[in-house]
């Protein structure tokens, strides 16, 4: 095991309806690097999974969102999922959750629809994103510069737009979670600044 991400602690928020693949391959890099990860949901217990067009295996819910503090966490993974990204973005406590993150710089890696939350908390004004291409426009609509690239990162922020984007979507996830807290915007990205 490589310890890039040695002592770092990620916090993963989600609930039924994630797509497997986006929470368990980027986990398992994750952990490859030493990180410890944890999954935080509105519900305890297991939570079901997405995959491609039926449901898929369950994971455990490691802490529930209830309990979960920010300030425990250094680095934030949001898997997508249509149902979990539409689902999870109308939970307040979800949407203040990742507001500390980017209050703190924290950085944060969102997949596919996972947008969607960040859409909700504000905090894509003056970024710029990728996501699934459905999300395109509300992307452009909440401020954002959307791009249809594999990866993007926008300080500290990093965004794929599908699994089979994982591989690059891995490797930046490591780099910006290894760099830490990143500084705040100053300018023009209100959003992000005072969330």
């Amino acid at each position: 095991m490589a310890d890039k991400l040695k002592n770092l602690r990620v916090a993963i928020l989600v609930t039924d309806g994630f797509e497997r693949v986006e929470l368990t391959d980027p986990r398992k890099a994750l952990m490859g690097e030493g990180a410890d990860t944890k999954v935080i949901s509105p519900k305890t217990g297991e939570l079901k999974s997405w995959e491609h067009d039926h449901w898929g295996d369950t994971v455990r819910v490691d802490e529930s969102l209830a309990q979960a503090n920010p300030d425990n966490y250094d680095a934030l993974l949001l898997p997508g999922g249509v149902i979990n990204a539409d689902t999870i973005r109308m939970e307040p406590r979800a949407v203040e959750f990742v507001r500390a993150f980017a209050k703190q710089g924290k950085p944060m890696a969102v997949i596919c629809h996972a947008p969607w939350l960040l859409i909700e908390a504000d905090l894509v004004r003056g970024r710029k994103v990728t996501s699934w291409p459905s999300l395109k426009t509300d992307l452009r609509n909440a401020g954002a510069t959307w791009v249809d690239e594999e990866v993007v990162v926008d300080n500290g922020l990093v965004t794929s737009r599908k699994p089979d984007d994982i591989p690059a979507f891995n490797k930046k996830m490591i780099e910006e979670f290894g760099e830490g807290v990143h500084a705040q915007p100053t300018s023009g990205r209100r959003g992000w600044e005072n969330p």
